[in-house]
């Protein structure tokens, strides 16, 4: 309890860090003091961090469904927004002094603007009405001229005017405040905005060849539509199931399995959501294994659910195919807290290891027991190939495979960036798929 606390205060402490930075760059660098804009930036940069918050515990905390959806976008894009905010603002920092450089230079070879001359004004006469001089007269007889008066005497004060304000009223320093902070702004903006665009239209279809030595030449070409981390919540609901669904069955695949990460929440207020999930259509049928977010919304009912849909789950358990090759499935390693880890002797213990064997589990990181177990290839997902960048270096650091095909002894690892997103609907950089994975006999 301890040890959670230290790292709540540390995660609460460098989020407020990385809110003021943005609010400095963002806000008081670019505002004036007490004005209207000072206050709805302020404004906004304390209550965009509440939303996201409220979005991430909203669930677990049993709010109302309604509630989950309303705080679900702003919160969730803010965070996305944040990211590259931070990331643009970062390198900002660099170009700031060049900006400031240039503009001093342009400022100091610009010619100077002329200063114009004093100008006499009579002190009882406005200066805009005075008239020039009268041609002087000849001394009449009765009113000589007093050649020794002073010129003090008859001659009043020049006034100088005012001297005219410097063209723009905006600093060097405020200028390349503003320009750094929009490009920023923009940068982080449109980022988040097109890789929302990529969520929201919907997986695209890839295929993958993966040759099988123990395959049999009847089963070359056979095709296994793998769909992974589809992500259903307060965000992505019903119509995004039909579009993965449309996708998958214009495929025409042989077979469809589902690995892993379904749902984020309940059967109660999802189950509307993943009804589409009955129209899948395949010649042998489509399978399912959990994913660790199945054990946060309920593992067991969701398993119930998607059998009612038509789905065939595989809870450490195997079946054969009439092509000619086995099918396992295990469930999640979050499922040991709840005694329902993957059991790779029950999936594959007892089978016969001169037939290919297919393993269906959703995290990259139990490949080192499918290679012990004889598996000759393993589907998986949940990386989601890092989702947004620079998170796929994060993700490297916790899977063997990020995303794509690699080769561990005998068995061979395809990872699925997968067809959702978990809590920014966004992605940059890791573009959601469905793969087919087509699989070639080497007999062939």
């Amino acid at each position: 309890m301890v040890v959670f606390l230290l790292v709540l205060v540390v995660v609460l402490a460098l989020l407020g860090a990385v809110h003021w930075y943005v609010w400095r760059r963002l806000v008081r660098d670019v505002t004036v003091a007490g004005s209207r804009a000072r206050r709805f930036g302020t404004a906004a940069v304390v209550v965009l961090p509440l939303l996201s918050l409220a979005a991430l515990v909203s669930a677990r905390a049993g709010a109302p469904f309604p509630v989950q959806q309303a705080v679900a976008w702003p919160g969730f894009l803010w965070l996305a927004v944040l990211l590259y905010l931070v990331l643009a603002l970062v390198a900002g920092e660099a170009v700031r002094p060049l900006l400031r450089v240039r503009t001093s230079r342009r400022a100091a070879a610009a010619p100077a603007e002329p200063v114009p001359a004093a100008v006499s004004v009579s002190a009882n006469e406005p200066a805009g009405n005075a008239e020039p001089p009268a041609e002087p007269a000849t001394a009449s007889a009765t009113e000589p001229a007093s050649a020794t008066e002073p010129a003090s005497a008859t001659e009043p004060e020049p006034v100088t005017a005012p001297a005219a304000a410097p063209a723009g009223d905006v600093s060097r320093r405020l200028f390349v405040s503003r320009v750094v902070a929009g490009s920023a702004a923009a940068v982080a903006v449109g980022t988040v905005g097109y890789g929302t665009y990529g969520v929201l239209r919907g997986p695209r279809v890839k295929r993958v060849t993966v040759p099988l030595a123990k395959i049999p030449r009847a089963a070359h070409g056979y095709r296994i539509a793998v769909v992974s981390d589809i992500h259903l919540g307060p965000i992505l609901g019903r119509a995004h199931t039909q579009r993965i669904v449309d996708s998958i069955n214009a495929t025409q695949p042989d077979l469809i399995a589902v690995v892993g990460d379904l749902v984020d929440g309940t059967v109660e207020n999802l189950g509307p959501a993943a009804e589409p999930l009955a129209r899948l259509r395949a010649r042998h049928g489509s399978f399912f294994v959990t994913g660790n977010h199945e054990y946060f919304s309920g593992a067991d009912a969701w398993v119930d659910h998607v059998r009612e849909l038509g789905l065939r789950p595989l809870r450490n358990a195997r079946v054969e195919i009439p092509a000619g090759f086995d099918l396992a499935g295990v469930d999640d390693v979050a499922g040991e807290s709840e005694g329902q880890g993957p059991d790779f002797a029950r999936a594959l213990g007892d089978r016969d290891r001169a037939r290919a064997a297919v393993l269906l589990a959703h995290q990259p990181i139990v490949v080192h027991d499918a290679v012990r177990h004889g598996v000759d290839l393993q589907l998986s997902g949940h990386t989601h190939g890092g989702q947004l960048w620079p998170g796929n270096y994060l993700a490297e650091l916790a899977n063997p495979t990020v995303a794509g095909l690699e080769r561990y002894g005998d068995t061979q690892l395809y990872v699925s960036r997968g067809a959702g997103a978990w809590g920014p609907p966004v992605r940059v950089g890791a573009p959601s798929d469905i793969t087919i994975v087509e699989l070639a006999s080497k007999q062939a």
